[in-house]
């Protein structure tokens, strides 16, 4: 999955709005919309405070899956 798909799943289920999630980690709504539409990603510090915001790895955002093998 690409990082918009996976933010806008992640929206979806916690019921946030766009506002609501940069509020929370201290962007633009417009920064979250590029993000949407698979303009730009966030960069390092930007995934950290999402990580750390929501307590998530950042490995759920980066779309990291754990398997075994």
């Amino acid at each position: 999955m690409e990082f918009r798909e996976i933010l806008e799943e992640f929206l979806i289920e916690k019921g946030l709005t766009q506002t609501a999630f940069a509020e929370k980690i201290g962007v633009k709504q417009s920064q979250v919309s590029e993000w949407l539409k698979g303009k730009a990603k966030p960069g390092y510090d930007i995934l950290k405070r999402m990580a750390l915001a929501f307590n998530v790895s950042a490995d759920y955002f980066l779309g990291i899956k754990e398997f075994s093998i």
